[in-house]
């Protein structure tokens, strides 16, 4: 079994890495929680292929368990869809010292995030991420929240699980398009963090020799935003590199209604747009744009979208990263080295 602590003082707990470890999350929270019941949260993708066995291996170990099931996709990340979990949570008796289990992707621990943050003012919650986009990426660091048709994750909390159970296994049921959807947050480690992780990735012959690696990649994209959270947990100065990409890959997202872009690949236009424009005006090393486009469509990820600047624009108004009339920018000078561009929000064209 990978082990990755992430250090917070009495918030801090562990991200487990093992195959087949769905099968043990009832006895390694049993170790850590009293609770008489238990709440999986899940969609209705992930639900029937691992709810049950997830249920059992709580029930096992003595937790009265309820199941809330909510339909699949981000356009279910919103304040009706979670009123609906209030809701059966407090029909399901769930009290404040009981615990509550996000099983699924992003949406899900985002959303099931916030239902444990805010509901009773707050009950204990594990991650259990499918997808790799959560397992190396969202299920870490304790951002919660949802989106509001303004534009995404405006709505949240900063609130920290008692524990990460990761199962590189459950892989095997997610479609390619949601695994090269993952490798796009994982491109994002190497970019800002991790030249070796880039490389690693470019060596790679096929999805089979992916695969192969998948759960050290998980281990090192998980250190990597360990380390990251430890030193700056409410983002406000080094977290924000973890924003690499994301302020243009949001406003990709929500330009299309959340419905033609997945949220990796969103960010892989991010990168792709900002890097171009960073070389072309001297910040990245010659180079740089090139080899990340042609890691990217290696991954099959996109590098444009049909948007038009002033579309850009206007997404970025409501994002959550802009202070008044500025906003920071996350640039890459070289693979593996990243800065902090803070720019007026009037400039902005000039970055796109």
């Amino acid at each position: 079994m990978r082990k990755v602590h992430v250090d917070l003082g009495s918030k801090s707990y562990d991200i487990e890495i093992k195959n087949t470890i769905l099968d043990e999350v009832g006895k390694k929270l049993r170790e850590l929680s009293k609770a008489e019941a238990a709440v999986i949260v899940t969609d209705s993708n992930v639900g029937p292929l691992y709810a049950q066995r997830l249920n059992d291996s709580l029930t096992k170990e003595g937790f009265k368990v309820s199941v809330i099931t909510f339909p699949a996709g981000e356009e279910s990340k919103n304040i009706n869809v979670l009123n609906d979990i209030y809701n059966k949570m407090a029909e399901a008796g769930i009290t404040r010292g009981d615990v509550l289990v996000a099983l699924g992707g992003g949406v899900t621990g985002d959303m099931a995030g916030l239902a444990a943050a805010t509901f009773l003012r707050g009950i204990d919650f594990v991650q259990v991420p499918t997808t790799l986009l959560a397992q190396i990426d969202s299920s870490v660091g304790g951002k919660v929240a949802i989106d509001l048709p303004a534009g995404k994750n405006l709505v949240g909390a900063f609130y920290q699980p008692k524990a990460v159970y990761i199962d590189p296994e459950l892989l095997s049921t997610l479609s390619d398009r949601f695994l090269y959807d993952g490798m796009a947050e994982t491109i994002k480690y190497g970019c800002i963090k991790d030249s070796n992780l880039f490389a690693m990735l470019e060596g790679y012959q096929d999805k089979e020799e992916l695969l192969e690696n998948i759960a050290e990649i998980i281990e090192l994209c998980c250190n990597i935003k360990a380390r990251i959270v430890e030193e700056d947990e409410f983002d406000t100065g080094l977290r924000m590199i973890l924003n690499f990409g994301h302020t243009l890959g949001h406003a990709v997202e929500k330009k299309f209604n959340y419905t033609t872009y997945t949220h990796g690949e969103g960010v892989a236009v991010g990168m792709a747009m900002l890097t171009a424009k960073s070389e072309a005006i001297g910040i990245a090393k010659a180079g740089t744009s090139e080899r990340l486009n042609k890691l990217l469509v290696k991954y099959k990820l996109p590098l444009v979208a049909e948007m038009k600047t002033e579309d850009f624009i206007a997404a970025i108004k409501l994002d959550k990263k802009k202070a008044g009339s500025s906003l920071t920018l996350v640039l890459i000078k070289d693979i593996g080295t990243s800065i902090l561009q803070k720019i007026d929000f009037k400039d902005l064209e000039n970055y796109l």
